[in-house]
């Protein structure tokens, strides 16, 4: 099993994204009513481990089977809820390259999405504290991929708890 390692925040991050939402938008044809970046890749100035997330809204779980194959036919592994309820996970490539979270648009888990990031990118110094605390845990569970993701979430929801605040007001 390959180590974790976050990388520097790399500025190609956003335009890699933008190249694989156009092959994505595509495969989910009508099915996909928003698609954006996610995950720390999409925070600029953020280090991060080098794959892009990219969180397509769904209108209803599950997907048909047809638009299933072809996010696969673009090189992806669908790994069907993968510990998330009423969530398509795709990954691409070994070392991983692209993770796609297919989510209903108005359920928990998208919404938390897309404020955690804007949160960050709106909050530097916040920005600042996931990367040391990412760094940190690379570093403790370098080969311990669950133990480093469930650490991660104290902070994770600390910060959807004042983002949630901070964008009611």
């Amino acid at each position: 099993m390959d180590g974790i390692v976050i990388t520097e925040y790399n500025p190609a991050w956003p335009f890699v994204y933008e190249t694989e939402r156009a092959l994505l938008a595509e495969a989910f044809g009508s099915y996909a009513l928003d698609i954006q970046h996610v995950g720390s890749t999409s925070v600029p100035g953020l280090a991060a481990k080098p794959i892009i997330d990219i969180g397509v809204a769904i209108q209803q779980y599950p997907l048909p089977d047809p638009v299933i194959q072809a996010v696969v036919n673009l090189g992806y592994e669908h790994m069907g809820e993968y510990g998330v309820p009423r969530r398509h996970y795709f990954r691409r490539d070994n070392p991983r390259t692209h993770h796609v979270h297919a989510l209903e648009i108005d359920g928990e888990e998208w919404v938390n999405h897309i404020l955690f990031r804007d949160y960050l990118r709106t909050h530097p110094d916040e920005a600042r504290r996931y990367e040391i605390l990412k760094r940190a845990l690379a570093v403790q569970y370098a080969h311990d991929r669950g133990t480093y993701t469930d650490s991660k979430t104290p902070f994770i929801k600390d910060v959807l708890n004042r983002a949630r605040m901070w964008h009611n007001n």
